[in-house]
């Protein structure tokens, strides 16, 4: 943790959440795993990330366990409106070096944001954009979800798989296997997500080792694998994908 001094200034860009049912994929496949890559419990209550830059510009990311302060912060900053957050000491539960994403934003009138110096291990780094891996393939999924009619368009469902035509793959078929198995035997909280989608719809996302699944209760489900570097392969609906689909986005509502 940085000493507080360090940090008397800090300037807050952005903020995101970090509960059971939503936070930042990048940082791991479910809440527990996200929890540990950021040094702290997994606390039902959650918690709230603050990014920021310290005088010199350093980037900094500060985990306060008020999770309900933060998210009235994003509430109003996605309103249009302003708000200046600041996370009392008393929240403060830990402040690690570096950012977990690339933030595009920096503080005015202050050096470019730029890893701390001296003796503090920067533990938070941003994916490489040009790589692929487990954190690329969960962010992925995540802009596949929250862009579904875009990326839906631009894949075929004729080349898809379902239990009604060809065997699919073993990556696929083991993907497929080990969400089916999440209805049965329930994976630690945030590995099972799921979102509104139009007319009643949901979108539901899965992780799972070395896969993401990013699906429309009516539609097909988009799957990405870390075998295969940025391709998307469409799962067709089939005989059993409703109801997978269905059983997934209810485990992930009944836990959010």
């Amino acid at each position: 943790m940085a000493a507080k001094e360090e940090l008397d200034t800090f300037y807050v860009l952005t903020a995101l959440l970090v509960t059971p049912a939503q936070f930042p994929s990048v940082l791991g496949d479910d809440y527990p795993e996200a929890c540990a890559t950021l040094g702290v419990e997994p606390w039902s209550d959650g918690y709230g990330l603050l990014f920021g830059q310290d005088a010199s510009g350093a980037r900094w990311t500060v985990v306060c366990d008020d999770a309900a302060l933060v998210a009235g912060a994003i509430a109003a900053w996605d309103c249009g409106m302003e708000y200046e957050l600041a996370a009392p000491d008393r929240t403060v539960v830990d402040t690690v070096a570096g950012w977990p994403l690339a933030i595009t934003i920096a503080t005015p009138d202050i050096p470019a944001p730029h890893d701390p110096h001296g003796d503090h291990p920067v533990l938070l780094q941003a994916p490489d954009p040009q790589g692929w891996g487990p954190a690329h393939r969960r962010l992925a999924a995540d802009e596949v979800a929250k862009q579904w009619l875009t990326w839906r368009h631009q894949v075929s469902e004729g080349a898809s798989f379902d239990s009604t035509g060809a065997q699919p793959p073993a990556h696929v078929k083991r993907a497929l296997d080990q969400a089916r198995g999440y209805t049965s035997d329930p994976p630690p909280a945030g590995r099972i997500r799921s979102a509104p989608a139009p007319d009643g719809a949901r979108i539901v996302r899965a992780d799972g080792p070395g896969w993401s699944l990013a699906a429309h209760t009516e539609d097909i489900a988009l799957l990405l694998l870390d075998e295969k570097p940025h391709e998307i392969i469409p799962v067709g609906r089939g005989p059993e994908l409703p109801a997978l689909l269905r059983d997934l986005d209810q485990m992930a509502r009944a836990s959010g």
